[in-house]
């Protein structure tokens, strides 16, 4: 079983007390690669550093919604800088979070369009957070042509109707826990929907553990529970499922 984390983040404070320890028995389980991603300018900055202590991990720059307040021009000056160091593979996560409802809409957009527009700029595929914002991220990537930049949806949270907008607009499907979540119908519909080669697995750990870990911290080796429950709705083989998620995510971030 070859499995592939498309995003994680390993920088997180809960795997402090236990990194090293956690990574070597994840890549132990048969998880071959990682994507770990940032989400601020301080992580950001640091992931070069961090992704070279792991031969199995990639990274990615970017400024996730809830982080945006303080940005600066400068700030992109900085991703522009760490853009050319080994094994960053994406922008990401970027994209708008309308779900506490506490940071400006309208800055966010600006900040989302702005760290597309550079990811254009550095020919990098972009890793896309959008939460309860589903028109406004579609509209942001549209005026930008972000069909032609490329990336993942990644935790995808809306229907089949938002799924098919971007699987047209040639984006990948980041399906993680959620999918094995009783109330998580609307993933599972969407994995029905999706052909396989538009899926890539994720974590999003040390958050959204799926069943039977729920509620605990999550880590790359639980995604053998995702796989069964996708190769479950899409009623082929756990080794079709590694398989063709792991070329999906190689060709995802061009590697």
């Amino acid at each position: 079983m070859r499995i592939f984390d498309t995003h994680a983040h390993y920088d997180d404070k809960a795997f402090d007390d236990d990194r090293e320890e956690l990574l070597s028995r994840v890549f132990a389980s048969g998880v071959e690669a990682i994507v770990n991603i940032a989400c601020s300018m301080e992580t950001t900055k640091a992931m070069p550093k961090f992704i070279s202590k792991y031969d199995n991990m990639y990274g990615t720059l970017g400024v996730h919604p809830d982080d945006i307040e303080e940005l600066t021009g400068l700030d992109m000056d900085d991703i522009r800088k760490y853009a050319g160091e080994e094994r960053i593979v994406a922008i990401g996560e970027i994209g708008l979070d309308y779900h506490y409802d506490n940071i400006d809409k309208e800055l966010q957009k600006k900040w989302f369009a702005t760290q597309l527009e550079l990811a254009r700029e550095l020919k990098y595929p972009v890793v896309v957070h959008s939460r309860d914002a589903a028109k406004d991220t579609l509209d942001v990537m549209k005026a930008v042509n972000a069909a032609d930049i490329g990336g993942v949806l990644h935790c995808f949270g809306y229907g089949v109707e938002m799924a098919r907008e971007y699987l047209n607009m040639g984006y990948y499907i980041g399906v993680g826990g959620v999918v094995t979540f009783k109330n998580g119908k609307k993933l599972k519909e969407v994995v029905d929907y999706a052909p396989l080669d538009r899926i890539v697995l994720e974590t999003d750990c040390p958050y959204l553990a799926p069943t039977p870990f729920r509620g605990k911290r999550n880590d790359s080796s639980y995604l053998k529970y995702v796989v069964e429950e996708i190769a479950g709705i899409k009623n082929v083989s756990v080794d079709e499922v590694c398989e063709q998620t792991f070329k999906n995510a190689i060709d995802l971030y061009r590697l």
